[in-house]
């Protein structure tokens, strides 16, 4: 069988699935309605599934083979979307609420996590938000903490957030120091910027009178008064 056979085949595949297709599910799929003489391996697939990822990249097509969900599927790409929007209607258009997206979150950066986690990271009852997850089939329940005390559910992300955010794997999601990390602007030292020789002091010419500066002071009382102003009444005092 040609590499033109095969990515025919493949092709068909991940259009007719109704799920992501990895290249070993293909090639399994493959062997088995094709005979030993084809000799179909991986490394055919594989260049198979690389050479469809490429063909349909081109602007040629307003779809694409995109490996997604741990597998590939054909997506239409993103300059589509408001045309597609107005055929799917308020389907694809609902958003998850704020309370929604950080539980959410939470699960997928912790899981598998407990419910009361989740209430101790936030702070407040995720009941309802827990709930919305698993009816949108974003989150699954995923076991139970056999170490605690009454054995709580344990939550994780299902196969269909992969598919939401484009995710292939979940070591695709954002690290949380990337998310952390803030630029430190460090203040240039001019002296240590610019070469010696180049370095020139200005001092300021100002000229001070003696006869403008005026000693202050504080009373006993707590009252500001001018040592100059001092000095003439005591002066004065001396006189009489």
């Amino acid at each position: 069988m040609t590499i033109e056979d095969i990515m025919l085949q493949c092709e068909s595949l991940i259009f007719g699935s109704n799920r992501p297709l990895n290249a070993m599910d293909i090639e399994q799929i493959l062997k088995e309605t094709t005979t030993e003489e084809d000799g179909i391996d991986q490394e055919q697939v594989n260049s198979a599934l690389e050479a469809i990822v490429e063909k349909y990249a081109s602007d040629f097509y307003p779809f694409e083979v995109k490996q997604i969900g741990g597998g590939y599927q054909f997506l239409s790409k993103k300059a589509f979307y408001p045309t597609l929007s107005k055929l799917n209607g308020e389907k694809f258009t609902k958003r998850l609420s704020t309370a929604s997206l950080e539980t959410l979150a939470i699960i997928a950066y912790r899981q598998p996590i407990t419910k009361g986690d989740i209430e101790h990271i936030r702070g407040v009852s995720s009941d309802y938000s827990v709930q919305k997850l698993l009816e949108k089939e974003l989150i699954v329940i995923s076991g139970r903490m056999e170490d605690m005390v009454g054995k709580p559910l344990t939550y994780s992300t299902s196969k269909s957030f992969m598919d939401y955010l484009g995710l292939n794997t979940l070591d695709e999601l954002p690290k949380l120091n990337e998310i952390l990390q803030q630029d430190i602007v460090i203040p240039t030292d001019a002296s240590e910027a610019l070469p010696e020789n180049n370095i020139e002091v200005v001092e300021p010419e100002v000229e001070i009178e003696n006869s403008n500066i005026i000693s202050l002071a504080v009373s006993k009382t707590g009252e500001l008064i001018s040592l100059d102003n001092q000095e003439d009444t005591e002066n004065e005092d001396e006189k009489n």
